[in-house]
């Protein structure tokens, strides 16, 4: 039998590599502290809907591999569901006066930027202006999609959950051989690529990379190894008269974990997962005094529900600040000032390019939660490396040097959630793998 069947902990114990923290320590804070609190969260109607363009061209190859599994299918959001103030635009996310202008309800009323422009005064539209200005001319770690774009539609991510659909093959192999082939630092002693039909592309790196390059492969790897965990817990283990029954497959999962059959890169695959989840949860208790201000709201539309999700919000944020055992950034870009500066846009650019192959996905909906995931981790580094912009926040303003949009902060809470499932969801298959041993 192989490791993993002789001990389900097998490859959830121990110090990981870049930080000082254990994996038993994260899995009881996540289990018992943060995972209940993120799934309350993003079921609110702030979170929950998702502006995406799903129709972007593939840039990298010419792609006709759609998948026409109904399950790989995303139902966009009618229109007249969607929050008015969240469909009211980029005017509203700070106004708390906004808030207070309680005849705006239905969809024409919402769509009339003159009417929610006329809450607000001369002041604060000059500010606002200034600001998305600003706001298109930052170095983001991702190509984000232009929301104003008429092919983009708003999604709601509760109705349309990440799971197993089917999807694979050389459509799939495809993207992620480019991803960490062509656009990652790679050591060479890693078990690639995911297709053995596929030769490796690329020059490879040595096995003694840089702190920043290991961080960058490692933050790929466990996003992937993320998706992964999903896949193998939302499996669709049965299908008939309409009705479909998902649920965890046990040998999925050991066929892309279990150090036997993974060539010892299992245990790798799922330490990296967790130095992901570290990264992601630095990022959210550094980004919390960005949202600690008064006037900073996530606007809906309805009083009540924005009140309730910036107080559970803030509650979560205090929760991540807790954590005693966060990974240290400042080693990060540390070295010599040019030759750091260099590689942190090589940094960025290769996420930049990674953020692009996901519109190269075959099917809508992988296509949805891999932009999301993907913008969610640019987010966290776009936090990271912006401390000085973040500490120097204006209390009663909007700030030229560091803004969120709507679109970031969703993907950003919505990723961390989606790892912070993984973590839990490994608890469950540890105990499956316990009891078939």
């Amino acid at each position: 039998p192989s490791d993993l069947s002789i001990s389900p902990k097998y490859l959830l114990t121990g110090v990981l590599d870049d930080c000082f923290c254990d994996i038993e320590s994260i899995d009881v804070f996540n289990n018992f502290k943060i995972y209940p609190r993120i799934q309350k969260l993003t079921e609110r109607d702030y979170f929950r809907y998702y502006r995406v363009n799903l129709n972007r061209p593939c840039p990298f190859w010419a792609d006709d591999s759609h998948c026409s599994i109904k399950d790989c299918q995303v139902e966009p959001c009618p229109e007249s569901k969607i929050p008015v103030g969240i469909k009211s635009g980029n005017y509203n996310r700070y106004s708390q006066v906004a808030n207070a202008n309680t005849d705006i309800v239905d969809c024409e009323q919402a769509q009339d930027l003159g009417a929610i422009n006329s809450t607000l005064s001369n002041y604060s539209k000059e500010a606002f202006e200034d600001w998305a200005r600003h706001d298109d001319a930052q170095d983001h770690f991702c190509e984000l999609d232009d929301e104003t774009s008429p092919d983009a539609d708003y999604v709601d991510l509760l109705l349309n959950p990440e799971r197993y659909t089917g999807y694979k093959g050389p459509s799939a192999w495809r993207v992620w051989n480019s991803i960490y082939e062509e656009n990652c630092f790679k050591p060479r002693s890693v078990y690639r690529p995911l297709n053995p039909l596929v030769p490796p592309r690329g020059k490879g790196c040595s096995s003694s990379l840089c702190l920043e390059k290991r961080v960058f492969y490692r933050l790929i790897s466990g996003l992937h190894s993320s998706i992964n965990i999903h896949l193998c817990a939302e499996y669709l283990l049965a299908e008939g008269w309409g009705k479909s029954l998902w649920g965890p497959n046990v040998q999925e999962f050991r066929q892309r974990f279990d150090p036997a059959e993974t060539k010892g890169e299992g245990t790798r695959r799922l330490k990296n997962l967790y130095f992901l989840y570290l990264i992601e949860l630095r990022a959210l208790s550094k980004v919390a005094p960005y949202f600690d201000r008064a006037f900073v709201n996530l606007y809906t539309g309805d009083r009540q529900e924005d009140q309730a999700s910036k107080e559970l919000l803030l509650q979560f944020f205090n929760e991540t600040k807790a954590f005693p055992m966060h990974f240290d950034e400042k080693s990060m870009f540390a070295g010599q000032k040019i030759e750091a500066k260099t590689l942190k846009e090589e940094f960025r650019l290769h996420f930049k390019n990674i953020s692009r192959i996901m519109d190269c996905v075959g099917c809508s909906k992988c296509r949805l939660w891999g932009k999301l995931q993907t913008q969610g981790l640019g987010t966290a580094l776009k936090i990271l490396f912006s401390e000085k912009e973040i500490k120097n926040l204006p209390e009663h303003s909007p700030s030229k040097g560091f803004q969120l949009t709507r679109q970031e902060i969703v993907a950003l809470l919505n990723g961390f959630g989606r790892l912070s499932t993984s973590i839990h969801q490994l608890h469950s298959f540890r105990a499956l793998l316990k009891e078939k041993r």
